[in-house]
């Protein structure tokens, strides 16, 4: 494995643990001070679908994740898949949104430039609905 890529994979497993974190707790610190400046997000639904500019756009888009998961979202990881420049995780969650019971299949895509994540792309597999 080339240099570079050991290093994206190293800047994204850390960045990808800060991101657990955050989910569970809700303290996203640790993951925001791993973002670029100018970082970018795309997610699929609600009030951030589309593309996402800036780490303030950020900060609040991780606060309503919060707020949608105030129990916590618990992962399990079940690949990762990466080039020279992005890491994708694919993994299982579990918790309660906005009350309700939730689990989930969903890969996240970091896009990584020297130490910090400048990319963040999110695709989930199902509705959200345990049943």
């Amino acid at each position: 494995m080339a240099e570079g890529s050991n290093n994206t994979l190293k800047v994204a497993y850390q960045a990808f643990e800060y991101f657990s974190h955050g989910l569970a707790t809700g303290e996203w610190n640790q993951f925001i001070d791993m973002l670029s400046d100018d970082f970018t997000f795309w997610f699929p639904v609600g009030p951030y679908h589309g593309l996402n500019v800036g780490k303030e756009r950020a900060i609040a888009f991780f606060q309503y994740v919060s707020e949608a998961f105030s129990s916590g979202l618990f992962l399990t990881l079940d690949r990762v898949t990466s080039n020279q420049t992005t890491v994708v995780f694919e993994f299982r969650d579990e918790g309660l949104m906005w009350g309700e019971p939730y689990k989930n299949r969903v890969a996240v895509s970091f896009d990584v430039r020297s130490d910090r994540i400048c990319g963040y792309r999110e695709y989930f597999g199902s509705d959200g609905k345990s049943n």
